[in-house]
């Protein structure tokens, strides 16, 4: 398939409710109307009662339990709660079991797992932690959309590249001509994410490479440790290359990274329970 096939069938993917559309444009807007946002996300019901378990989590650190979206706003503030709505929203977004050989439960297990150590790692480094869980979370979003449109060609590729023991991204551009990192960059136009958050999808792989940003380098990090920690539940988990500009810039003391993987470890089973419950 071309891109322009790839691209032509986005509108045939499952669609975001209207108020998610709107913070996925606005994530880095500091300014967003606070009233008329909460009013928005409470017409959900299931979306407002999963977003408010999440920010009474303990991982989110709260002193004081919230019981209205407004009120998670005021004591969170606008951007932490808009990435709460967001991951509430998107893990429940695409149709599972359309694909055998892709394993939707251990997809998302990964991606929350990247986004706890997203988190984690962007408090050290004292980038906007919330953005950074964002990032980890959709940062391989693209499978998602590959496994939808494309449900018996993208099932022939995993079963060829686990047969070969082959690269993921080599195998997709093979067999299907594009892969799932351009998907994500493409469903990510289409979405209208951030400028912060395409660069994150389209660079997490390569955070070396000129313009790439901070942001793809925590998220290939993280993505890193989740399967170091083998939190996925995937089976002959295999642990990717870490870049070693990547991880230079980091610059963590082995102090903190034991810390990281405790902290990454214990956000990553309260988050799951919620978001995959």
């Amino acid at each position: 398939m071309t891109l322009d096939e790839l691209t032509t069938g986005l509108d045939d993917l499952p669609s975001l409710p209207a108020v998610v559309m709107e913070l996925l444009g606005s994530i880095d807007q500091e300014d967003a109307d606070l009233a008329v946002l909460a009013k928005k996300v409470a017409l959900d019901q299931a979306l407002t009662a999963k977003t408010l378990r999440l920010a009474n989590s303990s991982a989110l650190g709260l002193q004081v339990k919230v019981t209205t979206i407004h009120q998670a706003m005021t004591f969170l503030g606008v951007q932490a709660t808009r990435n709460l709505i967001l991951a509430a929203s998107i893990t429940g977004c695409f149709p599972g079991r359309r694909c055998p050989a892709f394993d939707h439960k251990a997809f998302w297990r990964l991606s929350i797992a990247t986004a706890a150590c997203a988190r984690v790692l962007a408090r050290h480094m004292h980038f906007n932690q919330d953005v950074a869980f964002t990032a980890g979370l959709l940062h391989g979003i693209g499978r998602l959309v590959l496994v939808t449109r494309y449900p018996e060609q993208y099932d022939a590729v995993l079963r060829e590249c686990e047969r070969v023991d082959g690269d993921l991204l080599e195998t997709e551009r093979a067999m299907l001509g594009v892969d799932h990192v351009l998907a994500g960059r493409a469903l990510a136009e289409h979405w209208q994410f951030s400028d912060t958050l395409r660069q994150a999808i389209a660079f997490y792989g390569q955070p070396e490479m000129p313009g790439a940003g901070f942001l793809a380098t925590i998220v290939h990090v993280a993505k890193a440790v989740a399967h170091a920690l083998d939190l996925a539940g995937y089976a002959n988990e295999v642990v990717p290359t870490v870049s070693s500009v990547a991880w230079t810039a980091l610059g963590l003391s082995e102090e903190a990274w034991l810390q990281v993987f405790r902290e990454t470890e214990l956000q990553f089973e309260e988050m799951t329970a919620i978001l995959l419950a």
